[in-house]
């Protein structure tokens, strides 16, 4: 099976690391297209995989495309190699916003649709990627998706109609816990702690308390209770943040982001 990476940045390479990582690697063959041919030399010398400008032969190429461009560049590119495309491809977007019937009629209505919504954690294969099935998508398709995306972390699957909450919440939720580790920090500097010291504790602090979570299946509430003893310091801290209203403002940062990445979605 060949996998075709087109439009070949971050996300992509992440992919194709991860790949070579895992033993899903045994069974798939990752290519690459690019629109530069230094790019595309750089990344066939550093990933050590085929990649090269035309996006038309990748796809001939390919069994899977995986679709890595910037929202506004799917459509002219879609349709600019839609003739390509047949019944016995797979393609994979992670273009925020677009929707499986727009890249479905963009490409020709003949591949099988997959829609995803990955994060930046992938890149060092702890990431959240969600898939919702588009036209003609079926479960092996679905399985196949998990597979390449499980080597970069953890995977979902939900209704389409919820993917822009999804883009609100895991998309761009790696942004909104880098500026919780980042007060976290500066209020460890005010306390006295060198930088490098209050940053490790913010970020290991966020990430061992993610784990906690994870592993044992108790909802955060609870955890919550366990670190909050009577009369102790924390639910004094944690007054300190209801009265600064962060849960709220949690929630209405994923409602904003999730109403852009509906916002941004052209016409059907």
């Amino acid at each position: 099976m060949k996998l075709g990476i087109l439009g070949f940045g971050k996300m992509g390479e992440a992919i194709a690391q991860g790949l070579k990582l895992s033993q899903v690697s045994q069974g798939i063959e990752v290519l690459g297209a690019t629109r530069s041919h230094h790019n595309a030399a750089e990344i066939s010398r550093r990933l050590n995989i085929k990649c090269h400008t035309d996006n038309g032969k990748l796809i001939a190429e390919s069994d899977i495309v995986l679709l890595c461009v910037k929202p506004h560049q799917a459509e002219p590119l879609l349709r600019s190699v839609a003739q390509k495309f047949q019944k016995r491809h797979l393609l994979i977007s992670i273009c925020a916003s677009i929707t499986t019937d727009q890249l479905s009629k963009w490409s020709g209505n003949r591949a099988s649709i997959i829609r995803a919504m990955p994060n930046t954690p992938c890149l060092i294969g702890q990431g959240m990627t969600v898939f919702c099935p588009g036209p003609r998508a079926k479960e092996k398709d679905l399985s196949v998706a998990q597979e390449i995306f499980g080597t970069l972390g953890e995977t979902a699957i939900v209704e389409e109609s919820l993917m822009d909450g999804v883009t609100g919440l895991s998309g761009c939720g790696p942004a909104y816990a880098y500026l919780i580790i980042e007060a976290l920090s500066d209020a460890g500097v005010k306390m006295g702690l060198s930088r490098s010291a209050a940053t490790l504790m913010a970020a290991q602090t966020l990430a061992g308390s993610a784990q906690m979570v994870l592993k044992r299946g108790v909802h955060p509430a609870a955890l919550k209770d366990e670190v909050t003893t009577p009369a102790g310091c924390t639910i004094d801290g944690l007054m300190a943040l209801e009265e600064g209203k962060l849960r709220v403002t949690l929630i209405k940062a994923v409602v904003a982001a999730a109403k852009r990445s509906k916002n941004l979605r052209s016409p059907e």
